[in-house]
């Protein structure tokens, strides 16, 4: 048992899987650091110095002139602007993932695929590319036939 896995642990997509998750983690601090530190400020001065995390609903009868006082005394409180932030974060993150993939993707050599099959002239069915006649129609193939 302990061979078989030592087997799976050191098997290459496991590995990848691993450094991935670490990866993706301090992306994700990264990502939560611009939103937080550099987005978030500016979109709460747009909204006139609003602040989304401090926005809450007291579910209490008892006043409270901020969310840290509603919480230190034990209020129940809706925190929809944490779920706002949140949800911010969650738009910015995926665009982030995606500007970086669609980057990744421009940036990598298209692959070459090589033909392993033609067209029968004649029957149009699809044949090894190099048939010299067709399984389907026994018609003989030669160079002068061939139409690719």
């Amino acid at each position: 048992m302990w061979d078989d896995f030592k087997k799976f642990i050191m098997r290459g997509n496991v590995i990848d899987m691993a450094v991935g998750i670490i990866i993706g983690g301090a992306f994700g601090k990264i990502v939560s650091s611009f939103v937080n530190d550099i987005v978030m400020p500016p979109i709460g001065v747009l909204l006139a110095g609003v602040d989304f995390k401090d926005l809450y609903m007291n579910l209490s009868k008892t006043h409270y002139a901020s969310l840290a006082d509603a919480e230190a005394a034990g209020a129940p409180v809706v925190k929809y602007g944490l779920f706002i932030n949140n949800c911010i974060d969650f738009l910015i993150i995926a665009l982030v993932i995606f500007l970086v993939l669609r980057a990744l993707m421009k940036l990598k050599k298209p692959e070459v695929v090589e033909e392993t099959e033609k067209e029968c002239p004649f029957c149009k069915t699809k044949i090894a590319i190099a048939a010299t006649r067709c399984p389907h129609c026994t018609s003989q193939l030669n160079e002068s036939t061939e139409v690719r």
